[in-house]
């Protein structure tokens, strides 16, 4: 079923989004390359039961303008506090997939008073003591050549286990081409600097072990077979924060979220409603 949905161009704050759904907000924030139109629609459905769900686009990507800013893991978590104080929103539960992951983090450190909960898809803390993709993995999600049927079957290949790959190829992979065709090359170039930046900077995981410790809700899931941020690093989350809940899919990819969309959606939503 359909569901009813805004759609707002970035006015003002120029920072696209989407809205759907009744609820409390949540505020869903995608990774590397992906935009507000990338997420898994069933996945989303799922959300929007429950929650008011907002998908942005980082800057520079999808409907949002580039700006005058370098494109940094600060500069795009500023972007979201400027989204929820145009929309008027002063309680917020967050969720960021991969990237996205690390912005929502940023987010939380930032304006605690204002995040209700936290959930944090296949992603890491951050800092020195994470364990880094691999050289391979690196290589390929940066790897530009070819046609953009080539870079999305390559993408593909990345986020998915093989099996799953071959089933998004033949359903999704000529929308994943045309998507890739769109992307600013610059940005992405960007958005690859922040990443390696969050690597050397101090992270923000311990002023939210902090809030973690005082009762602050984390939810950490992540794919068993993730090549890009490796699932070990779950568990440095999880270490890192108090009673978080953690789940790990079995044959679970990066973009796991696309591969089990109603479990997910349902966990999450069990999350908010605890």
């Amino acid at each position: 079923m359909a569901l009813d949905e805004e759609r707002f161009d970035g006015g003002s704050t120029g920072i696209a989004w989407r809205r759907l759904g009744e609820g409390p907000p949540l505020l869903l924030i995608n990774g590397y390359a992906a935009t507000k139109d990338d997420w898994d629609p069933t996945f989303l459905a799922n959300l929007a039961t429950k929650s008011t769900v907002i998908c942005p686009d980082n800057r520079g990507v999808g409907e949002s303008a580039r700006g005058v800013q370098e494109v940094s893991i600060a500069s795009m978590a500023t972007d979201l506090v400027s989204v929820l104080d145009d929309l008027k929103i002063n309680y917020v539960d967050v969720a960021g997939w991969s990237m996205g992951g690390f912005i929502a983090q940023k987010l939380v450190a930032w304006i605690p008073r204002r995040v209700r909960s936290l959930t944090l898809l296949s992603t890491d803390t951050g800092g020195t003591g994470v364990d880094r993709r691999s050289p391979e993995a690196q290589a390929a999600l940066a790897d530009k050549t070819g046609s953009p049927e080539e870079q999305a079957n390559r993408l593909i290949d990345l986020l998915f286990p093989p099996e799953f790959a071959e089933q998004v190829k033949s359903a999704a992979g000529s929308i994943v081409a045309a998507a890739r065709a769109d992307l600013d090359p610059d940005v992405l170039a960007e958005q690859e600097q922040a990443m390696a930046d969050w690597y050397d900077a101090e992270p923000p995981i311990d002023q939210i072990s902090d809030l973690a410790h005082d009762g602050f809700p984390v939810l950490i899931a992540h794919g068993l077979e993730d090549r890009v941020i490796p699932v070990r690093n779950s568990r440095i989350l999880s270490g890192a924060l108090e009673d978080a809940w953690l789940a790990r899919f079995p044959g679970g990819g990066h973009a796991f979220m696309a591969q089990e969309p109603e479990r997910l959606g349902n966990l999450i939503s069990l999350f908010l409603g605890r």
